[in-house]
């Protein structure tokens, strides 16, 4: 029996629609049922036969799902139609107003109970509210969607899990970010479940907190492992984000003609998916890979495109990470005062629950300014603060990098105990193995 309401429900919505037909019991029966049996389902007597109510639904001249559980005839492929757009606005950098229409779709949703159009809905708003730069609204939009997948296949679930891991990355709690990506990895693989998308989304995704944490080599493998599940996913937009994040991991290991070739087929394909938000951040990553290539001047341009793409889209918590690293690339040719009026305008939009590795970033590259013009107290607050947030997010490889700055000021000053302090710590996070929440890494798909 396919899905309905109670029979009370349906009663008084078959006598409702009848009224408003204008029909009687008779009308409404014949040819098949007696005036007796419509009056004894409108009561709610009785548990119609999907037959019964399929006569009822032709003679009312509705659908059958509009009678049995009452939603207009084609809701949900509208619905679905209507989430669709709101993702090509949310790709046209327009994060506000696409939340405005998912927000609405999911009001929608939840009044005729459409369960995989309110996960849709909610996993829209909380990629919205990645964009704009709050975590902890889009935490709770991915939260909710896994809640409405609960019953469904771990594949269908793992985009709401990606959405959670990303949110608490961005929040600068990388450790808990790699848990909840390897933890589903290891279940998938290990359970069977190969679903190439599924899989591709959490490899791509898990690139960059090991890259923060310092485990390169555990990068190096999911970029591996995304690469070769790459020519079975189905969504070509998956495929691209994929490439930017393979990028990184080729860039480490000083393959920079092959990062390179990589971002340029992410961002031809975000160019016809016409994806803003993701094509700025492709530029951004290749000018990421040209400043350590010492392409400075193409770094520049690259990272200025991102910076004004990323401000026009107002992906505001993107738009502060991309001017810290064009901050860097200008500091490095030498325009070192537009490079800290750039930082210091956005360590505003920064915390340690938002954006903390960027944050730290930016306190790193004003304490080396600071250094440069010799404001030796400016430095050292800058440095101190830098430490206190990547120390909450677990940055080893960059903790090691400032713990080295501040023990050469120390020691430069005169305070050779203090610096002696700042070096063993950054060897101790130099030294602390590459494994990162768990020990061992995830089970390998089955390629």
């Amino acid at each position: 029996m396919r899905e309905r309401d109670d029979p009370e429900v349906i009663g008084r919505r078959v006598q409702r629609l009848r009224t408003q037909a204008g029909l009687t019991q008779r009308q409404l029966a014949e040819p098949a049922y007696t005036p007796a049996y419509i009056s004894t389902l409108e009561a709610g007597r009785v548990r119609a036969s999907d037959e019964a109510l399929g006569h009822i639904a032709a003679r009312l001249g509705v659908a059958f799902e509009e009678l049995a559980v009452g939603r207009p005839a084609h809701l949900a492929t509208g619905l679905r139609l209507r989430l669709t757009e709101a993702q090509r606005i949310l790709a046209d950098g327009r994060a506000e107003e696409a939340a405005a229409q998912y927000a609405a779709l999911l009001t929608e949703a939840e009044t005729h109970e459409l369960r995989h159009e309110q996960a849709t809905a909610l996993l829209g708003l909380g990629e919205c509210s990645l964009e704009t730069g709050e975590l902890g609204t889009a935490r709770d939009c991915f939260e909710r969607a896994e809640a409405r997948l609960a019953d469904e296949s771990l594949p269908a679930r793992v985009p709401a899990v990606r959405g959670r891991a990303v949110s608490h990355y961005l929040a600068g709690e990388l450790r808990y970010a790699v848990y909840l990506l390897e933890s589903t990895l290891d279940e998938l693989n290990r359970g069977g479940l190969h679903d190439p998308d599924a899989l591709l989304l959490l490899y791509a995704s898990v690139i960059g907190p090991y890259m923060d944490m310092g485990a390169q080599a555990r990068a190096a493998q999911a970029a591996e492992f995304a690469l070769a599940l790459a020519p079975q996913a189905a969504d070509p937009a998956l495929i691209a984000r994929m490439h930017r994040s393979v990028a990184r991991t080729l860039l480490t290991e000083g393959r920079a003609a092959e990062a390179d070739a990589s971002l340029a087929k992410a961002a031809e394909l975000y160019r016809r998916l016409q994806l803003r938000t993701e094509l700025a951040n492709c530029h951004w990553m290749r000018g990421y890979v040209c400043a350590q290539n010492g392409e400075l001047d193409r770094a520049e341009a690259e990272l200025r495109q991102a910076h004004t793409m990323l401000a026009q889209t107002r992906a505001a918590l993107y738009r502060s990470q991309a001017a810290v690293e064009l901050a860097d690339v200008l500091h490095r040719r030498g325009k070192s005062d537009e490079a800290a009026g750039l930082l210091r305008g956005v360590l505003g939009d920064f915390s340690s629950e938002r954006g903390a590795v960027h944050a730290a970033a930016a306190h790193r590259l004003l304490g080396i300014i600071a250094e440069d013009t010799r404001d030796t107290e400016a430095a050292e607050e800058h440095y101190v603060r830098a430490l206190s947030l990547l120390e909450r997010a677990g940055a080893a490889g960059d903790l090691a990098d400032l713990c080295r700055l501040l023990g050469d000021l120390f020691r430069r000053t005169g305070r050779t105990e203090a610096a002696l302090d700042a070096y063993r710590t950054g060897l101790g996070h130099r030294t602390t193995p590459g494994t990162t929440t768990l020990g061992p890494a995830p089970a390998q798909p089955p390629l």
